[in-house]
């Protein structure tokens, strides 16, 4: 078979991206939009609508765990659009579902399908990160490589900003009797069909297989300790906000077109997320940046239950947007300038093992509270809390190199 024509390192890094805006921003985080309606709809508790995405961040867990195996059977461009396509059809399978319990099903294998397309998308972005220059004109940055990556979630936000709400929100009369929230899944499942086909045009010339797989070496929890603390509560904290801020900003009675901008404020703080933080995580090899990052959090967290004006909810919005997923940059960035490249697999696996495992708590526990007295408010402080606590376990994580333990990774 001949070889694809190489392509523009930055439009192949932002083809990888849409791996990332299907996986997370529309197959996940879109849920958020979609909560209201189905919440409505389907007389759900809180709980309930919780535990919807406690279900998916199950499935990512065991996505996180088989990753590794799969990557060492197949090829990973292979499965990164083998999980796009999986994740289209589930969405698409989201709108015909008739019970809870067909819809906790296909939540956890979305999460599933999710895990195996954003961690192979991941291994092909750090490859081209790490390729020489093609040409005179060099290569872009590791940084702006995958940033772009990651920045790709954002766009899945905007996507789902701009198309969810004009569907729920049109009566079934006027969609031949069917909600308008099962409309929506179909909707996402045809963008994310859409993605796929444009992201297998336009990584036709990568591959990456576990090759290097035997000089992998076993990764020591041990001295990331209070690094991987503070993972685990950010995943508990950051996901009760994604899961129910569109609710609470409906309960305040914003505008609907007010919450499509917010969340679309949301997407394009991720979007630029990428070129804000890079410098910071560049420098620092502690936990300095998952401390801050944590911080800002629990007060973008705090800020739509201290006031719904609309002043202070957009800037909550686009201030967790530029901060989320800087987080889950900080803890690569924190592996890989403390610990030889043999090991990175092991730690990043680490870490994406504790913060799947905060994101499963987390929404059902913050959708457990919001049953309670002070409803979804005292769910959003409880967030706070567990990112605060986050925050202040992060400030205690310190370099290796200083402990004597290891030598950095050159970075």
């Amino acid at each position: 078979m001949p070889a694809a024509r190489p392509m523009s390192p930055l439009w192949t890094a932002t083809a990888l991206a849409l791996g990332a805006a299907v996986s997370l921003g529309l197959a996940r985080f879109a849920y958020a939009l979609l909560l209201p309606p189905m919440h409505a709809d389907l007389g759900w508790s809180y709980l309930t609508a919780g535990s919807m995405n406690t279900v998916n961040a199950a499935g990512y867990l065991i996505g996180a765990l088989l990753a590794p195996r799969w990557l060492a059977r197949h090829d990973a461009r292979a499965l990164m659009l083998g999980g796009m396509v999986a994740a289209a059809g589930l969405l698409a399978a989201h709108a015909l579902a008739t019970g809870d319990a067909a819809l906790y099903l296909l939540r956890g294998l979305t999460g599933v399908a999710s895990a195996a397309t954003f961690v192979s998308g991941g291994l092909l972005a750090a490859q081209l990160a790490s390729a020489p220059p093609a040409s005179a004109h060099g290569h872009p940055s590791a940084g702006l490589v995958l940033g772009l990556y990651y920045g790709g979630t954002g766009a899945g936000i905007v996507a789902s900003a701009l198309l969810v709400p004009p569907l729920t929100d049109l009566p079934a009369t006027a969609l031949l009797g069917v909600a308008g929230w099962r409309w929506a899944w179909a909707a996402l499942a045809g963008v994310a069909l859409l993605a796929t086909a444009v992201a297998a045009r336009a990584t036709r010339a990568l591959s990456a297989t576990a090759a290097a797989a035997g000089a992998q070496t076993p990764f020591d929890w041990q001295p990331f300790g209070f690094g991987l603390a503070a993972y685990l509560m950010f995943g508990l904290g950051y996901i009760g906000y994604m899961t129910f801020v569109i609710t609470l900003l409906r309960q305040q009675q914003l505008p609907a077109a007010q919450i499509v901008a917010f969340y679309a404020l949301l997407g394009i703080g991720v979007i630029a997320s990428s070129w804000l933080w890079a410098a910071l995580l560049q420098r620092q090899r502690g936990g300095l940046p998952l401390a801050l990052f944590n911080g800002l959090l629990a007060l973008a967290t705090l800020m739509p239950v201290a006031s719904a004006h609309p002043a202070v909810v957009f800037a909550s919005g686009a201030l967790f947007g530029s901060v989320f997923l800087s987080v889950v940059a900080s803890t690569t960035a924190l592996v890989r300038h403390n610990l030889p490249a043999a090991a990175w697999p092991g730690g990043i696996a680490a870490f994406t093992i504790v913060f799947a495992a905060g994101q499963i708590v987390g929404p059902t526990l913050i959708g457990w509270v919001a049953d309670g007295p002070g409803g979804l408010a005292r769910g959003f402080v409880v967030s706070a809390a567990a990112l605060t606590l986050g925050a202040l376990l992060a400030t205690r994580q310190r370099p290796i190199a200083a402990t004597g333990l290891r030598s950095p990774a050159p970075g």
